[in-house]
């Protein structure tokens, strides 16, 4: 007997459609958590679609086969997805790429379940976060914190999207380093020296018989962000943070760990890049890496970031953190997720190393969740179920109220250059400087004080993000 979310030929097809690097790196980290089925990842071409470069290194550690990876043109994606025939479709990219591929399913002639879900901590949880991925199946959500932050949100602005609990990909715990390879103590607070702590790691239940050589833990790794701080004043000081960390100590290696090499795309914008702000003469223990996260903390004595998803990374890793407070806490800044956990601390204490490692009761509110309560898969087979007995409504994606016109520029403003239509190139015309203006007009109708995005008694916002991160490139 075929069982609930099994075709004849066995287990379930799920592709995941993504762009962008961060989106990547999720997409084919949520699949690969998920036994039993057959992954895809498809890429669309847009102008922050992933190098091959930046696709090798987000799949790092995925499970995803490069043989599962295919590389398509917005055009060929419908007619890619009807010879495959997909149980389940995974969204995975920034709200206009998932408005814009849930448009291209509709079109489909069999309807997959369609899943999307974010990146990486959603807190606060965002209109725009919510108002793009409203017709989708399913959301996934990896923390408590962000679920009941996503209801309330749905319920202040009437949108109705069925969520589930996923464990966030980078926080599931593992090993990084082997019983006799790890590295005690260095320099404690106690001993009154600004050398960096080095984490201890678990003891594995079986002895080691040949161990490969590892490198100790030492490293500092700095996350860098493209959207927070937004100022390049801050950024600057970030950078000159990192500098003193490193001459503070010529004996451990401060790693500048940056998502795109110069002229490729990432997920967000980045006006003022820390390689244009980092001094031209760098002290030879100060190193920027395009590496994986997973590589950066195998050697990390701590991490230190804003907000940046990698600090749940460091945590499952048992890696000691510091989230910088130095320019506040604030929603604008995405860092409020961090309250609580022990973690937050100012550039001074980077610079002596004093990392530290979460309270207890912070992590099983904020992505370290028993693993039964993660439900998500169970939820969409549940839903394929119900799509092949007919029993699922699909949840169309609305023409757009402007037309043709307004159609072609949704479009336009996501494939960019890849978008060689004559109404895709007229509706860019007129509509960039039609949105500029809009855009002013918002601007001077928010809310004085900054509304939702300042009120820190909640997880949510109402009003549009503070960031100058158009997908448009």
């Amino acid at each position: 007997m075929i069982g609930p979310g099994m075709s004849g030929s066995g287990a379930l097809r799920v592709v995941a459609i993504a762009d962008a690097d961060s989106f990547v790196k999720w997409s084919a980290s949520l699949l690969g958590s998920v036994p039993g089925i057959r992954p895809h990842l498809l890429l669309v071409q847009t102008p922050l679609t992933a190098s091959v470069d930046q696709q090798r290194t987000a799949l790092t550690g995925t499970g995803m086969l490069p043989e599962n990876v295919t590389r398509v043109s917005f055009g060929q994606a419908a007619g890619w997805l009807e010879g495959q025939r997909p149980d389940v479709v995974l969204l995975a990219g920034r709200g206009p790429f998932v408005r814009l591929m849930g448009r291209m399913i509709d079109g489909l002639t069999r309807r997959p379940v369609v899943v999307a879900g974010l990146p990486g901590m959603a807190i606060p949880a965002q209109r725009g976060a919510l108002e793009y991925r409203r017709h989708a199946d399913l959301l996934v959500v990896h923390s408590h914190r962000e679920e009941r932050a996503f209801a309330e949100l749905g319920r202040r602005i009437g949108v109705q999207v069925p969520t589930a609990l996923a464990t966030l990909p980078f926080a599931r715990s593992r090993s990084r380093m082997l019983a006799h390879d790890r590295a005690r103590v260095l320099a404690a607070d106690q001993a009154g020296t600004s050398g960096t702590l080095v984490a201890e790691r678990p003891m594995p239940s079986e002895p080691q018989q040949e161990r490969p050589v590892r490198m100790p833990a030492t490293d500092i790794v700095f996350a860098a962000q493209a959207l927070v701080p937004v100022g390049r004043d801050e950024r600057a000081e970030i950078a000159a943070t990192l500098v003193r960390a490193a001459e503070a100590d010529p004996h451990r290696r401060v790693v500048v760990k940056l998502r795109s090499r110069p002229g490729e795309s990432e997920t967000h914008l980045e006006r003022d890049p820390y390689l244009d702000l980092l001094p031209p003469r760098l002290p030879d223990n100060l190193v920027v890496s395009y590496g994986s996260m997973a590589r950066a903390l195998s050697t990390a004595a701590g991490l230190v970031t804003v907000s940046s998803t990698a600090a749940v990374e460091a945590v499952a890793l048992g890696v000691p953190v510091i989230a910088l407070d130095s320019f506040g806490v604030s929603k604008s800044l995405l860092n409020t997720v961090f309250v609580g956990s022990g973690l937050l601390g100012g550039r001074s204490e980077v610079v002596a190393g004093r990392f530290r490692h979460p309270h207890p009761d912070w992590l099983r509110d904020n992505y370290f969740h028993p693993s039964v309560e993660s439900t998500w898969w169970e939820h969409v087979e549940q839903l394929v179920a119900l799509r092949r007995a007919g029993a699922l409504p699909a949840r169309q994606v609305p023409a757009a109220r402007g037309g043709a016109m307004h159609e072609a520029w949704h479009r336009a403003s996501v494939l960019g250059a890849e978008d060689r239509t004559l109404s895709g190139t007229t509706a860019l015309a007129f509509g960039a400087p039609a949105t500029k203006a809009i855009a002013a007009l918002r601007h001077r109708r928010a809310p004085v004080g900054g509304g939702t995005w300042a009120d820190a008694s909640t997880d949510f916002t109402l009003e549009p993000n503070p960031f100058h991160d158009s997908i448009r490139r």
